[in-house]
């Protein structure tokens, strides 16, 4: 029987990472009190295990999860990994457990603290990839579509297929500012890099007329008599509004206007005119 340790395993933050750590626990029976990356160890005092990454014994725990507890389990986890979960290290070496325990019978076992625990972290970062796909707004920059976002979960791996499919023929940038790290994809090639600080420019007076145009658009079609700002914020809360190209100049308090080359503008060519994107 493995006994509650008074260790805490330091892991590289990987998810290979993490299954190592599965191993190590099986491995000697112990069952540890946290899994830190090695940064956050340093102020605690309890004895730390430093757990290399091993791509063989990674291979291995993960080949067991659908052998013994099915494909949903598999996609479960990986989902729990991409959480902003408090321990959520702990909580999915505790449910793997659990899961080599009961077998398949695991995922229904939604009144055991760990399990419920993790599926409300992974029913939190859908339900954020999600809105995502609708309020993330696009600008042209240097004929490069690009997106700022300020997620709580790491949500960019969920968005990869729905931007690619949807713009197939763009190239376009999705810059997540919290875990400092980016989507960048051109025709038929993505990928998730890290990206540290990043400054963009100043957006030209081309692309602020859109900009311009589509605030004007978006207040043009509102039913003022219909105005609930408590019923917009509980479907659109106002953390994403920092982003928003419609709620800008509400920040800034700058009543929209009709741009003066608005006549020009509105003869253009449908192409031409998407220089500002709203992402449904």
């Amino acid at each position: 029987m493995p006994t509650q340790s008074e260790l805490i395993y330091c892991y590289d933050g990987s998810f290979d990472g993490l299954l190592c750590c599965v191993f190590e626990s099986y491995e000697n029976k112990e069952i540890p009190i946290d899994i830190l990356l090695p940064e956050a160890s340093h102020a605690i005092l309890f004895a730390t295990k430093s757990i290399p990454t091993d791509t063989q014994k990674a291979k291995r725990v993960l080949d067991s999860i659908p052998k013994k507890m099915g494909v949903s389990a598999l996609n479960f986890v990986q989902h729990a990994f991409l959480t902003c979960l408090l321990q959520k290290e702990l909580h999915i070496l505790l449910f793997l457990r659990l899961g080599f325990r009961h077998g398949r019978s695991v995922m229904n076992m939604l009144t055991d603290d760990i399990v419920n625990t993790l599926f409300k972290a992974v029913k939190y970062l859908e339900q954020e990839s999600h809105l995502f796909k609708g309020f993330l707004r696009f600008s042209i920059i240097n004929n490069v579509l690009v997106g700022e976002i300020e997620p709580k979960n790491y949500v960019l791996p969920l968005l990869v297929q729905h931007f690619c499919e949807r713009y197939p023929e763009e190239r376009f940038l999705i810059h997540d500012k919290t875990h400092g790290m980016g989507l960048v994809y051109q025709p038929y090639q993505s990928a998730v890099i890290p990206i540290g600080a990043l400054e963009l420019p100043a957006v030209d007076e081309e692309e602020q007329t859109f900009r311009e145009l589509w605030q004007l658009f978006y207040d043009t079609i509102a039913i003022q008599g219909r105005h609930n700002p408590e019923c917009r914020m509980s479907h659109m809360p106002k953390r994403y509004w920092k982003y928003m190209t419609e709620f800008d100049r509400i920040q800034k308090n700058i009543t929209p206007k009709l741009p003066s080359s608005s006549v020009k503008l509105l003869s253009t060519s449908a192409h031409e005119k998407s220089k500002s994107i709203s992402c449904k």
